[in-house]
């Protein structure tokens, strides 16, 4: 089986998996939407779906790199879908014991989501971790192109289907889909053959086993080691803690600045969403600039200036934060494609999942950290001060980051 096979076989399987499960998130967030119609609530499901990637995503990592990653990969899905099982078979037993509350209790929800993040902190790490151990090394950039366009595409049909399927199916048809979602991708993994790292094999059966602590250490000193991507690394959590909230700002800035209604601020999700998946499909086909430095250096400018200048736009100038909406989801696959094709790249193979669940883990961190700065912040000036000075920090940052040497030069350090 040739490398494209196998990539496209594993990865047909996740696109399925990713879209039964963007249904099944979107579900459980119109289920508490409807029920309880509280923001607080809404809050605590988006902090459960954050929180363990945030804690134990480091941990999670470096398990992977213990474990055989093509059975980290099948077991994350099913658990998954295990506990996705237990609404329905909560529901089951809560109808036989006291049929008229039936109802899903919120708590229980609101672990579901937690419980299933956890196991996406362990399939992240291992599915980066096997990429490269199946696809050349020149083509890691197009084919994390291709996956950002699955995800894209996974999360906007996945929303659509799930706003028409929850009246007529409920959680539980959703669960259905989800469970199915997750077979279908474990066996495509099953039919690929993956050549673990050779280290793996050799620790496996006769070196010492290290603790759990000093391989994270090791894979921060792995990454620390190569200057220029553990540049980029920190340049990442400055983007992430400006630019996270702004995704969360969208439907404000539509309704409160611009005046707009619910339909308007939904064009404005779409046309991002769109936005993304043309950028990551044209990254996918061409495959950005040869010199990845710069191509995330651009994307990180582009995306700073149309925030920025969504910030000034006067109130009637809706129309035109469409496009920068549009211009901001555009850009966004060639800072995050390039970025994780070059720890694909650069990294040891056996040292790939704890380096990924590090950078989850302050990602994590950092959105959250944004998103209770924001918050506050916004609140107090207005949401379009907010644009105009994250916009401008963003933009900086751009800008400081080509004239940094390391990642000006990021192909002359293989």
């Amino acid at each position: 089986m040739n490398w494209k096979l196998k990539f496209f076989t594993i990865w047909s399987g996740q696109a399925v998996s990713f879209f039964t499960s963007a249904i099944l998130q979107m579900a459980l967030i119109w289920h508490l939407a409807i029920v309880t119609n509280s923001a607080m609530i809404l809050s605590l499901a988006s902090l459960a779906g954050f929180l363990p990637m945030a804690i134990i995503g480091i941990f999670a990592g470096a398990l992977v790199d213990r474990w055989n990653r093509k059975l980290s990969m099948i077991g994350a899905d099913l658990y998954i879908a295990l506990i996705s099982l237990s609404l329905v078979i909560f529901t089951v037993f809560a109808t036989h014991s006291a049929p008229q509350n039936a109802q899903l209790p919120i708590w229980l929800v609101l672990l579901v989501l937690f419980l299933r993040s956890i196991g996406t902190a362990f399939h992240t790490p291992a599915i980066s971790a096997v990429t490269p151990l199946i696809v050349p090394e020149e083509h890691l950039t197009k084919c994390a192109g291709y996956t950002q366009t699955v995800q894209t595409l996974g999360y906007i049909a996945g929303a659509s289907i799930a706003a028409m399927l929850y009246p007529l199916w409920g959680v539980g048809g959703m669960v259905a889909l989800d469970v199915a979602g997750a077979v279908v991708a474990s066996i495509t993994v099953a039919l690929v053959k993956i050549n673990e790292p050779q280290k793996f094999k050799e620790n496996s059966a006769h070196d010492k086993p290290t603790s759990l602590l000093a391989e994270i250490w090791e894979g921060y000193t792995i990454i620390s080691g190569n200057k220029g991507l553990f540049i980029l690394l920190w340049y990442g959590v400055g983007l992430s803690i400006l630019y996270s909230p702004v995704n969360a700002l969208f439907p404000l800035m539509s309704i409160d600045y611009f005046g707009g209604t619910t339909t308007q601020a939904s064009i404005i999700e779409v046309v991002f969403a769109v936005g993304m998946l043309l950028g990551g499909a044209l990254l996918g086909v061409w495959g950005g600039f040869k010199n990845r430095g710069l191509s995330m250096s651009l994307s990180m400018c582009l995306i700073g200036i149309s925030i920025l200048t969504s910030g000034f736009l006067p109130k009637n100038g809706f129309v035109f934060f469409a496009l920068f909406s549009f211009l901001i989801g555009f850009s966004s696959p060639f800072y995050s494609g390039p970025q994780t094709a070059l720890m694909q790249e650069r990294i040891p193979p056996e040292y790939l999942g704890r380096v990924f669940g590090l950078y989850g883990s302050l990602m994590s961190f950092a959105m959250l950290l944004g998103l209770v700065f924001t918050g506050t912040f916004a609140d107090m000036t207005g949401f379009n001060v907010w644009f105009i000075i994250s916009g401008g920090i963003i933009s900086l940052l751009g800008i400081m980051m080509i004239l940094t040497p390391s990642v000006r030069n990021i192909e002359h350090g293989k």
